[in-house]
């Protein structure tokens, strides 16, 4: 959960990228890296192996402060995907204030896709949260790709769920920033009924999702070209 400091003045969250094994978590989290402001982020850490490449997590540091000083670390972190690394997987998932599901849209994928949110469910439950309250967005990764599952027979499927369902292809970096940016919303709900971030500290939901980016940085590819209409 939020860490908030002995003076008040500063808050430690956590986010986790969760899904079955490479459907582009560790992608997700190159992009940002790529987007954000450097003089507020810190370096990319990725631990790979042969058999899935993120072992135990990327962890991606940053900060943002908000009109009243109050100061923000985010820390983004990426769970194995394979199966054989879950004690890892509830490790990392441990704490977190908010969860992106990046799931693949390829149809031979859907199966492992719903394997794996049953396994975010248990996890979740493992680690004393519920996932109920927890800030949770659903990312439909690989929209690129000619076997991927048509948009309607995804939200026929997801959307009764309650949960906000979005579509991307993190390797061209279309969707990324607005996922972060759709789950940065959540979180800020949740915390800002927790600590007053609004409030106490000036930093109301604007504040707490548009600091991370340059104002004059790099947009979201889903706004360019035809593919901007699937991700909107």
């Amino acid at each position: 959960m939020a860490e908030l400091s002995k003076n008040k003045r500063g808050l430690t969250i956590k986010i986790v990228y969760y899904g079955p094994a490479l459907s582009g978590k560790t992608t997700n989290l190159i992009h940002l890296h790529e987007s954000l402001e450097r003089g507020d982020c810190g370096d990319l850490m990725s631990f790979e192996t042969r058999g899935d490449r993120t072992l135990f997590f990327d962890l991606l540091p940053l900060k943002i402060r908000g009109a009243d000083g109050m100061g923000v670390k985010i820390k983004l972190f990426t769970v194995p995907g394979q199966v054989a690394h879950d004690a890892t997987r509830k490790a990392v998932l441990s704490r977190s204030d908010g969860v992106v599901f990046v799931a693949d849209s390829q149809a031979t994928q859907m199966i492992n896709n719903y394997e794996s949110f049953e396994n975010l469910e248990k996890n979740v439950a493992r680690v004393g949260m519920d996932i109920e309250t927890l800030p949770l967005v659903i990312q439909f990764n690989k929209r690129d790709l000619k076997n991927a599952v048509g948009r309607e027979e995804i939200m026929a499927r997801w959307q009764p769920s309650g949960l906000p369902v979005l579509f991307s292809s993190a390797l061209y970096g279309r969707g990324v920033r607005r996922t972060f940016e759709t789950i940065l919303e959540e979180t800020h709900k949740r915390l800002d009924r927790q600590y007053g971030l609004t409030e106490r500290y000036g930093l109301n939901r604007h504040e707490f999702v548009a600091r991370p980016f340059c104002s004059s940085g790099s947009k979201d590819a889903s706004n360019a070209g035809a593919f901007g209409s699937e991700v909107a």
